[in-house]
């Protein structure tokens, strides 16, 4: 069996699009007529920079091999150009195409991906959710009304989940790491003071930043966010100064969690090496795919880590995370959109079963979804925006901040 063809979706959510503008989907068939569909997690260039990029390291690295040398080619990938380093483009390109091999190689087998990556060891895996505002409500008032948010956690208690995700920190400013303004800390007090009393002790606090700080802001903030006892700090700090997160470990009772920017074992063990962060959340369609992901886990073992992989994308990077997750000892959790999210789950045929609070690993081979090229090329990306973008602005001191949340506003493109 070799490796033959290569096709690239470029999907656009409909509003509200949780889970970014975009989202990439290869699709690799082989000489047998194998189909796998992977996903790559938006990396730092624009849908038609992105496409050639995948299509240079399919070509260049991966056309006519058999898909069983997963090590091989990654190898090939991390290497080129004489680099042999984390490269956040390139290996979000590779990954994507890694977890459509898998895919390939489940279905060739007959077998589920988890199966092929020493079993099952999770019957069920557990989930999480950022909370999402309500269709009738103003999304721009929901990501700073702890009212509405409280509301929201409430009702995810109420549909099983037992942890909920927010970040009512400030701006996602260019501007590397900030001071807090006092009214951040205060309405992020209050956030994690509502939520608290709207789920009681029925599910945790998982507080994220999306490394907006300074080490000193990201104390400053932490500390007052002790009371409430969140499961995790979300990246504090900027994720290019590893170093860092073990000072902010050192003053802050909270768990730190990160790991959604970073890419390979590579970075992810001089995290752990430094100190500080106990929790990973390696986003699978970044850090090089299922089987790099795996190496990760076995890592963190050593350092009594846990693995919570990230997921602020579509459904097949989704599935690759449930299959991952069954695979290993140390699965804290596997975060949600939603329940699922409406169009995630349309997209690949409700093939992905959350129940009560948790996600059910299936026993169809390969990824076990079904994908639905259909309504992929119903719903094309056409603009030229980036995944996520930050804002130019600095922080405001004087008059409040306001931000948007994941979704990006209807009219950007």
């Amino acid at each position: 069996m070799k490796i033959k063809d290569l096709e690239i979706f470029v999907v656009a959510p409909p509003a509200p699009g949780w889970g970014g503008r975009y989202w990439i989907f290869p699709k690799i068939t082989t000489d047998t007529g194998i189909v796998g569909y992977g996903e790559c997690y938006a990396s730092t260039v624009g849908p038609k920079a992105m496409i050639a990029v995948i299509e240079d390291v399919f070509e260049r690295h991966m056309i006519g091999e058999n898909p069983e040398n997963i090590e091989l080619m990654y190898r090939r990938v991390y290497s080129s150009g004489f680099t042999q380093r984390p490269d956040l483009t390139v290996m979000g390109a590779f990954s994507g195409l890694e977890i459509a091999l898998w895919d390939i190689l489940g279905k060739a087998h007959d077998r589920p991906v988890y199966a092929l990556l020493g079993g099952k060891m999770n019957e069920k895996v557990r989930s999480y959710t950022y909370l999402y505002p309500e269709p009738d409500q103003d999304a721009s008032e929901f990501w700073v009304n702890a009212d509405w948010t409280a509301e929201a956690a409430a009702k995810c208690v109420r549909q099983g989940f037992t942890a909920v995700k927010f970040d009512p920190a400030g701006p996602y400013t260019i501007r590397g790491g900030h001071e807090p303004a006092m009214s951040d800390i205060s309405r992020s007090v209050e956030f994690c003071r509502k939520i608290r009393e709207a789920v009681g002790d029925k599910a945790d606090l998982l507080f994220g930043t999306h490394g907006q700080f300074t080490t000193a802001g990201a104390i400053r903030m932490g500390r007052e966010l002790e009371p409430y006892n969140p499961l995790w700090y979300e990246e504090p700090i900027p994720p290019d100064n590893l170093l860092e997160f073990a000072e902010v470990a050192r003053q802050v009772r909270i768990p730190l969690a990160t790991g959604e920017r970073l890419t390979t074992k590579a970075e992810f063990g001089a995290l752990l090496r430094v100190g500080g962060v106990r929790i990973l959340q390696p986003a699978l369609g970044r850090v090089g795919g299922i089987w790099e992901a795996k190496k990760i886990a076995a890592i963190a073992e050593i350092y009594n880590a846990e693995m919570a992989p990230h997921l602020y994308a579509g459904p097949v990077e989704w599935a690759a995370n449930v299959q991952f997750a069954a695979s290993i000892p140390n699965i804290l959790m596997a975060e949600t959109i939603q329940t699922g999210g409406d169009f995630h789950m349309k997209l690949i045929r409700n093939s992905i079963v959350w129940e009560d609070g948790y996600i059910i690993p299936t026993n169809r081979p390969g990824l076990g979804i079904d994908f639905d090229e259909d309504v992929a090329r119903a719903h094309p990306y056409t603009g030229n925006g980036l995944h996520l973008q930050m804002q130019e602005a600095p922080c405001d001191y004087r008059h409040g901040n306001r931000f948007e949340g994941g979704a990006p506003a209807p009219s950007a493109k």
